[in-house]
């Protein structure tokens, strides 16, 4: 099956969302990057047990931190799915870059350019 998404995102497989660190995602931020998304196992579905939870927890406290900053807190989001979704994957894909789209370029980047 092939899947039609944006060619401007990019894939960062972990082994398990719950790798994924608060500052990973303030990283992407700072380099570039106008939004960021974690897509992990479904809840209670998770081979490591809690990874996918501690990853939304961090993901809910860099939305904070961007919003403490003046940041559009929905250029960070969390999604569960399964490994089978491809689809549901790619929509994913398609809806988080319509809403980056929406909201501009990122005000770091702008900052960083200058």
């Amino acid at each position: 099956m092939r899947l039609s998404y944006p060619s401007n995102i990019k894939i960062i497989q972990v082994p398990c969302t719950g790798r994924v660190d608060i500052i990973h995602l303030l990283k992407a931020i700072e380099d570039g990057a106008d939004g960021v998304y974690v897509a992990g196992c479904l809840e209670g579905e998770c081979h490591y047990l809690t990874g996918n939870l501690k990853a939304r927890k961090r993901v809910n406290h860099v939305k904070k931190i961007l919003m403490d900053l003046g940041i559009e807190p929905e250029r960070v989001e969390m999604y569960n799915l399964s490994a089978g979704e491809g689809p549901r994957f790619a929509e994913i894909a398609r809806e988080m870059y319509e809403r980056i789209k929406g909201l501009g370029p990122s005000p770091v980047k702008m900052k960083n350019a200058a």
